[in-house]
């Protein structure tokens, strides 16, 4: 139990809870708040359940939650006693009862939140029957449960995408570099198509190229489908000997087959047939009657209290007294014709059940036979989808075998070569050891020698300058590479630089023609804005002289004016 609140505890304070408890505050908490963490789990799970529960009745609560949990298929531990224990611990938020729904909730967060997910779609929602009678309720109906399906097809496709591996990101890369690698061949096709455009008759030449190229795609095709029609003339071939061999085996059974075994066999299969119709299958279905018809006793009977429980009882009680009675008087009288039937009866009864006991393990191995046969089926078709062959049998079984034998062997003489090459491996790794080590003697030998010649080190400094002479030899022949690769690059330079040349021939011819009309143009637009300037200015000048004269005009029309009422004020004006 610590190890399971101690888990709880962890999670609540991870996202998305970030609860901060520890075991002390966790285990201290009210029934109330505990729910409070319990409904806060669920509507993690689904979001519907975002509830405070303190604005709620306890039985809406414990019925929202028991729906939920229902639906997420959670099963109560065997501790907690039956249902309605279970139903009660919640309502008041027992501790034993909410700390094992906490545990498994949180075990299985992202499984129960798909699950709820789903179950939004996959619910499906009971229609009375009476009700279904309506042709517009059947139709909707037929729809509604159309719709489910589709719903788990593209939910199951949605999946196996997802599982698959492929991610937006890497298909947008994926073609943004194909755009790319479009854009560069496209620019290529056009490089191409000019410098072609110079060669004489290139239509036709592409015309015979684009017939080269569908004639080899048509070969291509040709091709493969004749190796299609070998492999399907093979595998026809194949199915046609195991049909013959198939036959020959049914003939030969056929042949060694007796008309009164087959007789037997038949008789058997209908007696077995006939008890089965006649004996097994009415005890089979009358029993199942009587379920049936006490059931529906049992649920037409009203609610039953505690009373009526000890009622049962006392009467169930009574019963066996009576027939305990029963049995002690019959005992009693001690028959012997009874003694006789009863132990007739028993053994009847053992026959029969011994009989049912073996039409039971007769009928489950004819099952197990049926169920074999079509895994069998399955598993052949799963072989001839997976390679095209079919499960091999008789001389065809007897040829692989030897084949696979004759690979062992084979098999075990590479491995006994591989062994000895190990061996010998092993062998040069410990010379080359011993080799290695003679030569550092020698090496301390001769270090002896040249300090007691005075030379000491000339080994070395010999080493040294073969090494040297090596590394020379090594970089003058990197430099004679080098200098290839440079002469070649030049090369390819100049020959790019001459196809540059060339192909920008005619387009340096245009733009010298497009410069000197650039210039003629450039100077009969000096010239005419020359003389567009020369006229504005005249008439500039031609307007202001012209504002003047009006200006003068204006000012004499003003002083006129201005008498003119002088002299009508003046004779207006009395004696």
């Amino acid at each position: 139990m610590s190890d399971q609140i101690k888990f709880i505890v962890e999670k609540l304070n991870k996202e998305p809870f970030k609860k901060n408890y520890n075991l002390i505050t966790f285990d201290s908490l009210e029934p109330m708040q505990l729910l409070q963490v319990l409904n806060d789990v669920l509507a993690e799970i689904d979001p519907k359940h975002s509830v405070d529960i303190r604005e709620e009745m306890p039985d809406q609560t414990a019925k929202r939650m028991l729906s939920l949990l229902g639906i997420l298929k959670y099963k109560p531990p065997a501790n907690t006693g039956d249902m309605s224990t279970f139903r009660q611990g919640l309502v008041v938020g027992s501790k034993p009862v909410v700390h094992p729904v906490l545990y498994w909730l949180l075990q299985k967060t992202n499984e129960l939140k798909k699950r709820a997910y789903l179950a939004r779609f996959l619910v499906k929602l009971e229609v009375p029957a009476e009700f279904l009678q309506d042709d517009t309720v059947a139709d909707t109906n037929k729809q509604y449960e159309e719709l489910m399906e589709g719903f788990k097809n593209l939910h199951k496709e949605c999946e196996q995408l997802k599982m698959s591996g492929f991610s937006t990101a890497e298909i947008r890369r994926d073609i943004s570099a194909m755009e790319e690698e479009k854009d560069q061949l496209l620019k290529r096709v056009e490089r191409l198509r000019k410098r072609v455009e110079t060669v004489q008759n290139y239509q036709r030449m592409l015309e015979m190229a684009r017939q080269l190229r569908v004639e080899k795609e048509r070969e291509e095709y040709v091709a493969q489908q004749k190796q299609e029609q070998k492999n399907q003339l093979f595998h026809a071939e194949q199915r046609l000997q195991r049909a013959q061999q198939q036959l020959k085996d049914i003939r030969h059974a056929a042949a060694d087959a007796k008309p009164e075994s087959l007789m037997k066999r038949l008789e058997e299969e209908i007696k077995f047939n006939s008890y089965i119709v006649s004996e097994k299958l009415p005890k089979e279905l009358e029993s199942k009657k009587k379920a049936i018809h006490f059931l529906q006793k049992v649920v037409a009977e009203p609610a039953m209290g505690q009373s009526d429980l000890n009622e049962l009882e006392d009467k169930i009680q009574e019963i066996n007294t009576q027939i305990n009675q029963l049995i002690e008087k019959r005992m009693m009288r001690n028959d012997p014709l009874d003694v006789k039937l009863s132990l007739f009866r028993q053994q009847a009864s053992i026959i029969a059940r011994k009989k049912e006991a073996k039409a039971d393990e007769l009928q489950e191995a004819k099952e197990d036979i049926t169920n074999l046969e079509k895994e069998m089926a399955i598993k052949a078709s799963q072989t001839r989808e997976f390679d095209g062959t079919e499960v091999l049998k008789g001389d065809e079984f007897k040829r692989y075998v030897s084949k696979l034998r004759g690979k062992s062997t084979v098999f075990k003489k590479k491995r006994q070569e591989i062994a000895e090459l190990r061996a010998e491996h092993g062998v040069l790794q410990r010379t080359e050891e011993i080799l290695k080590q003679r030569h550092e003697v020698v090496q301390e030998q001769m270090q002896a020698i040249e300090q007691k010649r005075g030379i000491s080190g000339y080994s070395d400094t010999q080493e040294e300058l073969e090494r040297i002479s090596a590394l020379k030899s090594e970089l003058d022949e990197m430099k004679g590479r080098t200098l290839n690769n440079m002469s070649e690059m030049v090369k390819k330079l100049h020959t790019l630089l001459a196809e540059r040349k060339s192909a920008l021939a005619p387009v340096l011819k245009e733009l010298r023609i497009l410069r000197q009309k650039y210039q003629e143009l450039t100077q009969e637009y000096d010239e005419k804005k020359a003389q567009y300037d020369s006229c504005a200015a005249g008439l500039e000048s031609n307007r202001s002289k012209l504002e003047q004269i009006m200006n003068k005009q204006e000012d004499d029309e003003d002083g006129v004016s201005y008498r003119r009422q002088y002299f009508k004020l003046f004779m207006c004006r009395p004696g």
